[in-house]
């Protein structure tokens, strides 16, 4: 549909005045100041919450020496709250009216967040999902209710798009049963398959007719959900590093890994953050592939800030495992942050074989400060500063040079 389907929006962020309950119509791609709602950057910082517990648990996992199983649990917790992060983003780029039903409705889902993120230390000790299934119920059938409503207001191929959602989303939730009432070996493989059948939703939904996400809005709430997911790092780190220094008077020790973390979290945003992917997805890049592949950057993202306390912990000595193993929880999801942005982002953007070659160079060389013991962190937050200082190098030249000449500058 056109912008002509709908209202024009009263201001930025704010659609529709508040006030009795409209249609459900879908907004237009085109429309101009389209930008994030309060109500959305509200929804986001209570998947804070979720986010934190999550990396808490992770955190006491890898600490007392059982990382595989606390990165099973970390992969399957987080997916839980990015797909329903997910869910209603897109969701609202192309329906949000805000009017008082969607408000309320949305603000249902948020009370279904707060109830997933008071079960995630439930799932991580005792493998007991019935709180994360219970919050999941509450957001789903919420969500469930939007499309429905969706398709009350749409005719053709839009409305058979909003019954495959809403369908979709609800045989699904039953299908993540398996995970509150089959054995623990099986629930692994309900995972897998739960995962699978969620991300084909929305493929098989949009067969006929597309939702009119908007390119800039879409690429906006992206990017703040990046910005909260960075900032819960720097949080983290931070208690981690004046808990260590308070307690254990390893101020010294504790210095280079602050200097380095700081340094990490600084570079993941510049590098997420120079390029204007909006561009990108409104010239027809692949909106599933960008989409799905951001569960790799959030959650890479947030296990940073867990790998931070971690290497914390084993400075002071309160970490049962090696300087060697405390560092790879900080540079394994710092390599693949890089790598998954490289590939997401940055390379639509790059020129030349050298201005390719930054990121994965960068994401090998962080591998490598792995190996560096009790400077690895440093080393690994040096690199990544370096990455950016070498990025605004190689595309300062052709900038200036087209200046010289008048003509437009592209993209760094």
């Amino acid at each position: 549909m056109t912008s002509s389907s709908t209202p024009p929006p009263a201001a930025p962020g704010a659609p529709y005045s508040q006030g009795p309950v409209r249609r459900l119509t879908a907004r237009g791609r085109d429309e101009a100041h389209r930008v994030s709602s309060p109500l959305e950057l509200f929804f986001d910082l209570c998947f804070v919450v979720a986010i934190a517990q999550a990396g808490v648990q992770l955190v006491q996992a890898v600490a007392h020496g059982h990382p595989g199983e606390g990165i099973l649990n970390y992969a399957m917790v987080f997916f839980a709250i990015w797909w329903a992060w997910m869910n209603f983003t897109w969701f609202a780029s192309a329906y949000d009216n805000d009017d008082v039903l969607y408000r309320i409705v949305t603000l249902v889902q948020i009370a279904g967040v707060l109830v997933l993120a008071a079960g995630v230390s439930r799932a991580f000790d005792r493998h007991d999902f019935l709180l994360v299934w219970l919050g999941y119920v509450i957001m789903r059938v919420a969500m469930a209710s939007q499309w429905l409503r969706a398709a009350r207001s749409a005719t053709g191929p839009e409305r058979t798009m909003d019954l495959r959602y809403a369908c979709g989303v609800l045989l699904c939730q039953v299908g993540w049963v398996g995970l509150v009432v089959l054995p623990g070996p099986a629930r692994p493989w309900v995972f897998v398959v739960m995962v699978v059948a969620e991300l084909c939703v929305p493929l098989y939904a949009e067969l006929n007719h597309s939702t009119s996400w908007h390119p800039h809005h879409i690429a906006e709430r992206y990017g703040l959900f990046t910005i909260i997911v960075l900032g819960e790092t720097i949080a983290a780190a931070t208690v981690a590093v004046k808990s260590g220094g308070d307690e254990h008077d390893a101020l010294g020790q504790l210095l280079p890994i602050a200097a380095g973390g700081l340094l990490i979290v600084f570079s993941a945003w510049w590098i997420y953050f120079v390029v204007p992917i909006h561009g990108h997805l409104r010239a027809g890049g692949n909106p599933f592939l960008w989409g799905y592949g951001h569960y790799f950057i959030f959650a890479s993202a947030a296990a940073i800030g867990a790998g931070l306390e971690v290497a914390v912990e084993q400075a002071v000595g309160t970490a049962h495992i090696s300087t060697q193993a405390a560092s790879a929880s900080v540079t394994l999801p710092t390599a693949l942050y890089l790598l998954t942005v490289w590939l997401l982002h940055a390379r639509h953007f790059k020129v030349g074989t050298g201005q390719q070659l930054v990121l994965p160079v960068t994401t090998l060389l962080v591998l490598c400060c792995t190996f560096l013991g009790s400077w690895a962190v440093l080393a690994a937050g040096l690199v990544s500063a370096a990455a950016v200082a070498t990025g605004v190098v190689l595309t300062a030249g052709p900038s200036a040079r087209r200046r010289r000449h008048g003509t437009a500058a592209p993209t760094p």
